[in-house]
């Protein structure tokens, strides 16, 4: 039987690297093994934060990506901001190098109000234009879009009504519950109008797919609607099965962006007092963090005259990752302290998982990511203020350091690899298909 087609329509594609790339590059990676041939649409020049040419060797041979131009606004940004043509344009309101100033304040502004939903809505009504001509020589037998950015799901929305093709919107992040919503200083149009575009994708999609439990309550409970989840996760091929080296030092470390509300003050709080109580700790201390690292949390860090153990990697290649993570005494997982940090579910997380590593995870003990740390038995969560129970879980995993025992107690984690997540994805393909014949 010929495999069935499926549109994914998606901003974050190789060679743009981080995790908005990695979900539906790793579904790309093994949709065929499961009876749908995955045909990805996606901007030819879109601003990528980061770029990692390592990816691309996920990508199936014979895959079809179609890449038509996209215009943003990020050159009038970058003058707006005194930034460089080529600098790349960080996520998250992350701040590198100063405070934001009035400038910045604007651009946020001009980014919330005017660009709704997200500086890609300039691509929405070309690619529909495109879409609609490529669908009537190209049929395909589903639709799928992920966000954000969530101008991705308006262009679906207007080509599966046109064309009567069932669609899946998949939210690898909340809409209007973002942790950084609040800080686009909305005006109450602006807001009126993210929420009404939000509730029409979600109600409107013939499936919506989110990665955590959390979000997939408040979705039903604010759309009433059935909403499934499909977390993040590993990927097997991924994992390092030559042997790490080990350092001898005992290694906490993070992999991936730290923003201002994930900067963990009663971590670098806690180590520093273990540093001047335990002359053995701070002899064997590394701390090292690999990627973006807002100001705030680099300046929390020489608060507390962390400075000399620490060393920061500014990104490393996919295909490198694991052997830094694998190479830890702990693994960091910081979630933001913000209002929505019980549904944040980093891809990171199942990442962590796969090393092997313990994971000392800083946020709710009954969010999302507690929860699978606590099933798959893999580390620790402390609350956002209890610096006592960190404390107690970095002497605990020093401890283990010292008897030479790296690895977590890690199990059942077969369900989080990327290849059983694909079947459950086209599980829902094949539902959603079927309901439309």
């Amino acid at each position: 039987m010929a495999p069935k087609k499926v549109l994914i329509i998606t901003y974050y594609w190789p060679p743009g690297g981080g995790a908005g790339v990695q979900r539906w590059l790793k579904f790309v990676k093994y949709l065929n093994q499961f009876g749908w041939q995955p045909v990805v649409y996606t901007p030819e020049n879109g601003e990528m934060p980061v770029l990692d040419d390592s990816l691309a060797a996920d990508i199936p041979q014979g895959t079809a990506v179609i890449k038509t131009p996209i215009w943003e606004p990020y050159d009038f940004y970058k003058k707006l901001v005194g930034a460089q043509k080529g600098e790349k344009i960080n996520t998250g309101f992350l701040t590198e190098k100063k405070r934001p100033g009035f400038k910045e304040k604007l651009a946020v502004w001009l980014r919330g109000n005017i660009f709704i939903p997200d500086a890609r809505r300039f691509w929405i009504k070309p690619s529909v234009r495109f879409l609609d001509k490529w669908l009537t020589q190209n049929p395909v037998d589903a639709i799928v879009s992920t966000g954000p950015p969530h101008s991705m799901h308006l262009i679906a929305n207007a080509i599966a009504r046109s064309h009567k093709i069932p669609w899946l919107a998949d939210f690898r992040d909340p809409w209007t519950n973002i942790d950084y919503y609040q800080d686009l200083m909305l005006t109450t149009w602006a807001d009126k109008k993210h929420h009404e575009l939000e509730r029409r994708v979600v109600t409107e999609a013939d499936r919506v797919v989110v990665v955590g439990q959390t979000m997939k309550e408040e979705f039903e409970s604010r759309f009433n609607r059935k909403t499934d989840v499909i977390t993040n996760g590993f990927d097997e091929d991924d994992i390092v099965t030559t042997s790490v080296v080990s350092s001898g030092k005992f290694v906490i470390a993070h992999v991936g962006t730290l923003v201002r509300s994930r900067n963990p003050e009663i971590l670098w709080r806690a180590v520093a007092e273990l540093v001047n109580e335990n002359n053995e700790f701070s002899h064997d201390l590394s701390i090292r963090l690999t990627g973006k690292i807002d100001l705030s949390v680099r300046n929390s860090i020489t608060a507390s005259a962390l400075d000399r153990f620490v060393t920061y990697v500014d990104y490393l290649p996919h295909d490198q990752v694991a052997q830094e993570q694998q190479s830890a005494s702990v693994l960091l997982l910081i979630l933001n302290d913000t209002p929505n940090s019980k549904g944040i579910l980093t891809g990171k997380l199942f990442e962590y998982l796969a090393s092997g590593r313990p994971v000392l995870c800083i946020g709710p003990e009954d969010g999302d990511a507690a929860a699978v740390i606590r099933e798959t038995r893999s580390g620790m969560t402390c609350n956002f203020q209890d610096q006592d129970k960190v404390k107690t879980a970095l002497l605990e995993f020093f401890s283990d350091h010292k008897k030479g025992n790296k690895k977590s107690e890690r199990t059942g984690i077969e369900k989080y690899s990327r290849k059983e997540l694909t079947r459950k994805l086209a599980q829902i393909l094949n539902e959603m298909t079927a309901v439309s014949r």
